[in-house]
């Protein structure tokens, strides 16, 4: 009977993940077919953000193809094989990807990993301009200078995230039917929620660069939603990485996953610093809103960072009540 149930949950993750997979994996095909037939992209075909969305698709479904043979290989550490194979994947795929393709514009050919950080500084209704003419001169110059493979560390931040956390989640649920075992069954339910709502946010990222206009204070909107992101970039780690603490005791069970979540959005924080040559975007004006002299974080971004630790440190308090009664 578990065989049975086992199998058909392979069955539809694999169709799931196929199917969720669609557009990334038809916008792969469309480039690769313009790089045989004509041996670049050109601007006008080139299908938003392939990187790195192709490659963590192909990772994702890679990584839910082999569960069978790992969960048969590695019983319980099949999760950590499926993801060091989708993980290398994703990598080897993402610097194919970025090193083969190249995108033609009016003025310029470029590699894609460059081209992709040309969007990185524009929001996507700005593409059909130039980086002269768009709102992002300022006076230290933030958003432009020479490309800098640093450039991409919140892009595979974001990507090792979703596909650690979506392959815990499938893993999981596919070990839970295996063994009957439901001691991880409401973190997977947590994990499975953020991680959509994660992944809901990155789409609505590529899409709009949650609105921001060039500017490095940005407007209400983008604020509260690049907040939402932050914040909820580290409690999905922190789920990742509690879910398997549970019924510990406090200090490895709550307060661990806590700190790793709030390193996280710091990590990310980091990027984001990275990106814009030394600065950060600003939420507003106002004291808390000013960098801290010399950390370049203000008051609250180190409020992000701590609320991410203690909304997981709520969480998990809440999973292991029954231990600490």
């Amino acid at each position: 009977m578990k065989r049975k149930q086992l199998n058909r949950y392979y069955l539809f993750s694999c169709i799931g993940v196929l199917a969720a997979s669609y557009y990334p994996l038809s916008m792969g095909v469309r480039v690769i077919t313009d790089m045989i037939v004509d041996g670049t992209v050109l601007k006008e075909n080139y299908p938003k953000y392939i990187i790195p969305y192709t490659p963590i698709c192909l990772a994702i479904l890679l990584g839910v193809l082999i569960m069978p043979l790992y969960m048969k290989l590695f019983k319980r550490l099949a999760l950590l094989g499926g993801s060091v194979t989708a993980a290398g994947a994703f990598f080897m795929l993402e610097t194919l990807f970025e090193q083969k393709v190249v995108v033609t514009t009016a003025e310029t050919v470029t590699r894609l990993e460059d081209w992709q950080m040309f969007m990185c500084y524009i929001p996507p209704e700005g593409w059909g301009e130039t980086v002269t003419t768009y709102k992002t001169q300022t006076a230290v110059d933030i958003l432009m200078g020479n490309y800098n493979p640093a450039f991409k560390l919140h892009f595979y931040i974001i990507s090792v995230v979703l596909i650690l956390s979506i392959l815990n989640c499938l893993y999981g649920f596919g070990q839970m039917i295996k063994s009957g075992e439901k001691k991880r069954f409401k973190s997977l339910i947590l994990q499975s929620v953020c991680s959509l709502a994660f992944l809901g946010l990155c789409i609505l990222a590529c899409f709009t660069a949650f609105w921001r206009d060039g500017n490095i204070q940005v407007s209400p909107l983008s604020a509260a939603l690049m907040t939402v992101f932050f914040i909820l970039l580290g409690i999905t780690v922190g789920i990742f990485v509690g879910s398997f603490l549970l019924e510990k005791r406090k200090l490895i069970s709550v307060w661990l996953p806590a700190i790793v979540s709030s390193a996280m959005t710091f990590l990310m924080y980091i990027g984001e610093m990275i990106l814009l040559h030394g600065h950060l975007y600003s939420f507003g004006r106002g004291f808390i809103f000013n960098s801290i002299p010399k950390i370049v974080l203000a008051p609250v971004d180190l409020l992000i960072i701590v609320a991410s630790g203690g909304i997981t440190a709520l969480i998990f308090t809440w999973l292991n009540r029954k231990k600490f009664k």
